[in-house]
């Protein structure tokens, strides 16, 4: 696959020449394409939404950061859902994703993900409740944290993003370093981590340390910076991508018991201008196999598997915040990942889900921010 190297990646790329297992490349030279295969069309508006995940029936629940969930229909009728937990909202913090449980059909479970006010400051919270909906009324009912950070602190970069396995038994969660980037790479503490729970928030016996207790027997990987992308392709591989410092923001295939590096190694470098050293200089961290230096600040990852955009199937879609763009990325099969597409949208774009029907479905992240239905161009 053709690709454009700045001169920092071209230098990265002659460290790792015949290196197997390293074949990151830089993607943040690929300009934005004004020409889109798809129409975008407006179905709704919201207060600094962040998530956005489709119920059985097509219907969608839409999270806002400040503390709002709406389950809206097709055509954009917004019934606002009651019994939202309360959470502290501030910066990069507040209500954050929520997902569909496996078993929802029978069910009606629900799991969100927020930053939550206590002693000592604030924290990740994982939740589920189920969901009572009628056609004027909607509601969180029985919600039990089933999972949360401790010690509570301060900072920004929560994750918080919620996957589910294939088989629809564990449950993944990204969580972001609160900016105290030494806690990524302390295996006592869960931020900075990808973590494995069983559906009730229980650990699962087969964890890489399951035995350890605390945080060890929750942990998948570590050395994560600020997830906000995290889920499953159609072959079962699990994907996450994190926001890097000033440059190197990542697209990581996440193994169990892997560490990722952060802080120790990057693609970037630090606010202040100090160097960070890259994953060639410390071959025991796992490389990213494509990283965007400009970073485009990844936000929302879903693959497409549908038959609307039949050229998309097995492509990952991601959101860029300061790219102000659409992504998508193509996979080899061998690890390898690499940008085939980046479409203008001229907004943030917060999150990105798809359709039972195979329509994309996008949100931006303003105030207010729009709910967009993308579908092929010449269909209504």
């Amino acid at each position: 696959m053709p690709f454009r190297l700045s001169l920092s990646a071209l230098a990265c790329a002659c460290l790792l020449a015949g290196a197997a297992s390293a074949q990151s490349i830089n993607a943040g030279d690929r300009e934005a394409k004004t020409s889109k295969p798809f129409t975008a069309r407006e179905v709704a508006s919201f207060d600094t939404p962040w998530a956005i995940a489709f119920l059985p029936d097509g219907s969608l629940l839409v999270t806002e950061k400040p503390g709002r969930i709406f389950l809206v229909t097709q055509n954009g009728r917004k019934t606002q859902v009651d019994n939202v937990p309360k959470v502290a909202a501030s910066g990069q913090n507040g209500l954050l994703d929520i997902a569909v449980a496996p078993g929802f059909t029978s069910n009606r479970q629900v799991y969100v993900t927020y930053v939550e006010p206590g002693q000592g400051g604030s924290g990740l919270a994982l939740a589920r409740a189920t969901l009572t909906a009628s056609d004027t009324k909607a509601s969180l009912d029985d919600l039990k944290v089933i999972w949360r950070q401790e010690p509570k602190g301060s900072g920004g970069q929560p994750g918080g993003i919620i996957a589910f396995d294939p088989a629809g038994t564990h449950l993944f969660l990204s969580s972001g370093d609160r900016m105290r980037p030494a806690t990524a790479q302390d295996p006592d503490q869960a931020l900075g981590k990808i973590l494995r729970f069983n559906l009730d928030g229980s650990v699962p016996a087969d964890n890489p340390q399951a035995k350890a207790g605390g945080a060890r027997a929750l942990t998948w990987s570590m050395g994560h910076r600020n997830p906000y992308g995290l889920a499953f392709a159609p072959d079962g591989k699990l994907w996450e991508h994190e926001m890097g410092p000033r440059g190197g923001d990542e697209l990581n295939l996440i193994e169990p018991d892997k560490n990722y590096g952060w802080p120790e190694v990057s693609n970037g470098d630090n606010y202040s201008g100090s160097k960070i050293p890259r994953h060639s200089t410390r071959p025991e961290f796992a490389a990213p196999p494509l990283y965007w230096n400009p970073v485009i600040a990844p936000a929302g990852l879903t693959f497409y598997n549908g038959t609307m955009f039949p050229q998309w199937r097995g492509s990952a879609l991601i959101g860029g915040l300061v790219a102000t763009s659409l992504v998508r990325v193509t996979f080899d099969g061998k690890g390898g990942a690499d940008e085939a597409d980046r479409w203008e949208m001229e907004a943030r774009i917060r999150d990105v889900a798809v359709a039972p029907n195979g329509a994309v479905w996008v949100i931006e992240d303003d105030s207010p921010g729009r709910l967009l239905r993308l579908t092929p161009r010449g269909t209504n």
